[in-house]
Order: C-alpha cells, then structure tokens, then sequence
C-alpha cells in the first residue's frame, strides 16, 4: 500500500509545488508508481503537468462532491495527478458543516491507495482547513524550505499545527524531511540557514539541495517538469539526486 506524504509550508514561495512536480517526475523516471494530489486551489501542479485547471471531476468534487477519486485521476508521462482548481478555494467554508470534514481527503485516498509506491499531496500555502485535511491524510510530510533570511519565521506555527494534527487526529503522522530550496552555496546566508535548518531538525534535512536555477521557474510555463525542460540543468540534477536520496529512505519491496 502506498506511502502518502504531504508537502506543506503556510509560507508561499518556497518550492513546494515545484518540489512536488519535480520529485515526483524524478521518482517516476526511477520506477516507482506516483500520484500527485493537487490539493492547493491556486492548481499550480495541475498546470505544472500540463493539465487543464477547468477539467472535471477534480479534487473538489472529490471531497465535496462525493465523486470517487479513481474518477478523478489522470494520467500524464510523468506522474497520475488529481486536478485542482479555483473552486476548491471556497472549500474551507463548505467543509465546516460535513461530517469528518478533517478526514475527507484521508478517505477518498483509502479508495486508490494501493495503486501507487508513493502518493503526494500538495497542500496550499496556509494553515487552514485543507492543509489540515492534508495532514490527517498523510502518513508524513515533507517540508521545502527556502535558503533565506526569513526561512524559519513560521516554521514554529507549522509545526504547532502539526502537532495538534498529531495529538488528536492523526497520531501516527510522521515527519518524512526538509529539503533546502533556492540554495545558493555562494553566499554566507544561504549557508548559515542550512546550518539552522539542521540544527531545528536532526537528522532529516536531505543532502540533496535545490539550487536557485532559472529552468526549474520556466518549466511550468511549457506545462512539463523541470526534466523535460531541460535535463541537464542543475535544478533537473538536484530532483534525481533528491529522488535517489528519498528511494533509500524508502525503498520499494520487490514483489517476488
């Protein structure tokens, strides 16, 4: 069954979708199965993967249409993603009133689970209700920080959120690592917040960094990952490096 992993920062700006379009590309290209939930209204991995944001069903009707989310899902070259667009951004207010309104993305997964090594949620740059869906869903979350000075300026109310999330409605959430964005080992800054990074999270902080790289901002823009674009730049090395690194945290079984 497969291994679901929220990619979360109420901080816009960081590479949380660039990371999860990129890493996902990356581990498809490595053999693993992969779908992308698209749980942010701005639908940024949508067209990231070149889909159209006003195709149906997509997530919202998925979690607030009752629609299976099988139905929902398509496939591109590089990953199965469920669409999102600017309907879910009202959402939040449509969920109060639902039953388990925190469990309605954690339930519509249940459904395709075991379809997929790995299934990724990108979650909207907020601590709000859908981010909070998003946490009950997943069994870790990942978390992309950028390589500047007000890096960890929010990091504490994430992580007090998370642990709420943790305390009383998914107990076994986890947190998968960080990955440091828009890094540039030119500068004392970028430097000096990694090594703050690692001291806020032991252990799981990736080694594999993710430059400050023109490619990986004009990818979205042709629809395509960062490894179509343009393959041997150094934001396309980062993501194979960072894919590689994240298989040996998490290898696959082999099916006998």
């Amino acid at each position: 069954m497969g291994k679901t992993i929220a990619i979360v920062n109420q901080k816009g700006g960081v590479g949380k979708t660039t990371s999860c379009v990129n890493l996902a590309a990356a581990l498809t290209a490595q053999g693993s199965k992969i779908l992308v939930c698209d749980f942010d209204p701005q639908g940024n991995a949508t067209s990231g993967f070149g889909l159209d944001k006003t195709r149906s069903p997509s997530i919202y009707d998925v979690v607030l249409g009752g629609a299976p989310m099988s139905r929902a899902i398509v496939s591109t070259k590089w990953a199965d993603v469920v669409p999102s667009n600017k309907a879910l951004s009202g959402a939040t207010v449509e969920l109060i009133s639902l039953d388990r309104r925190e469990f309605r993305l954690k339930d519509a997964i249940e459904e395709i689970k075991e379809r997929y090594d790995f299934i990724f949620i990108d979650c909207p740059p907020s601590l709000e209700l859908l981010t909070l869906d998003g946490l009950c869903a997943a069994d870790t979350l990942l978390v992309p920080v950028q390589c500047e000075y007000y890096a960890l300026e929010g990091l504490s109310d994430l992580l007090y959120t998370v642990r709420l999330a943790k305390q009383r409605l998914n107990p076994a959430l986890e947190m998968e690592g960080v990955v440091l964005t828009m890094y540039d080992g030119r500068t004392n800054l970028s430097l000096q917040v990694a090594e703050e990074v690692k001291r806020h999270f032991p252990g799981k902080v990736y080694s594999a960094v993710i430059p400050r790289n023109v490619r990986l901002s004009e990818a979205p823009s042709h629809g395509v990952p960062v490894s179509v674009y343009d393959p041997l730049s150094r934001g396309a090395e980062s993501y194979e490096a960072l894919a590689r690194e994240f298989l040996r945290k998490n290898p696959i079984p082999v099916e006998k």
